[in-house]
């Protein structure tokens, strides 16, 4: 099983062509040619009795398929089968991204840049407690106390406390007996107008 995955992920390019009998590189007209004429031979209402020839038909569909699909054939003769599979997974304009990303050169920039900072994390930690949270974090302007968060609640209680200290007593409850009566719905006639 390991051996027909890695045979049906090449790299070379070249099995669909010859699925079809044909060069690398053939022409959209002799592709379809050569694909009408394999497709009447194996075809499987000519070859009832033949399971073979209905899997080569299917193999010929699949290679019709994908070579006269022009992107899917860009993407095979470059890369192969398995551009194709890298197409299926993430997406045929990644394709450039993830071979380049595979290749020796990106993995050795990779691991000399993980050589030279020790770890990949602290490059991150290093600027974060230096800059947010060390000795080069901005400093407020002077005479300016800094910014900080309070909870609602304890928002809430120092008020009640600072009232109270300055001989006010904070309102806690809504008056039970209401002498003032307002009227927002008259009779057709809204007023608004305070009395001096």
């Amino acid at each position: 099983m390991a051996e027909q995955r890695q045979r049906a992920l090449s790299t070379s390019g070249e099995a669909l062509y010859e699925i079809l009998a044909l060069e690398k590189g053939a022409t959209h007209d002799e592709i379809k040619k050569s694909y009408r004429k394999l497709a009447l031979k194996y075809h499987p209402d000519k070859n009832p009795d033949n399971p073979e020839a209905a899997e080569k038909f299917k193999e010929i569909n699949s290679a019709h398929a994908t070579l006269t699909d022009l992107s899917k054939r860009n993407i095979y003769d470059k890369y192969g089968s398995l551009g194709l599979y890298v197409a299926e997974q993430f997406g045929e304009e990644n394709v450039n991204t993830y071979f380049m990303l595979s290749s020796w050169w990106a993995k050795g920039l990779f691991a000399v840049c993980g050589l030279l900072t020790g770890c990949y994390l602290c490059c991150c930690l290093c600027c974060c407690f230096n800059c947010c949270c060390g000795k080069c974090k901005p400093k407020a302007p002077e005479g300016e106390q800094q910014e900080f968060c309070m909870s609602p609640e304890d928002l809430e209680e120092q008020i009640k406390n600072d009232m109270e200290r300055d001989g006010e007593t904070p309102i806690t409850l809504q008056p039970t007996n209401v002498t003032e009566k307002t009227q927002l719905i008259g009779d057709s006639h809204r007023s608004y107008h305070t009395e001096s």
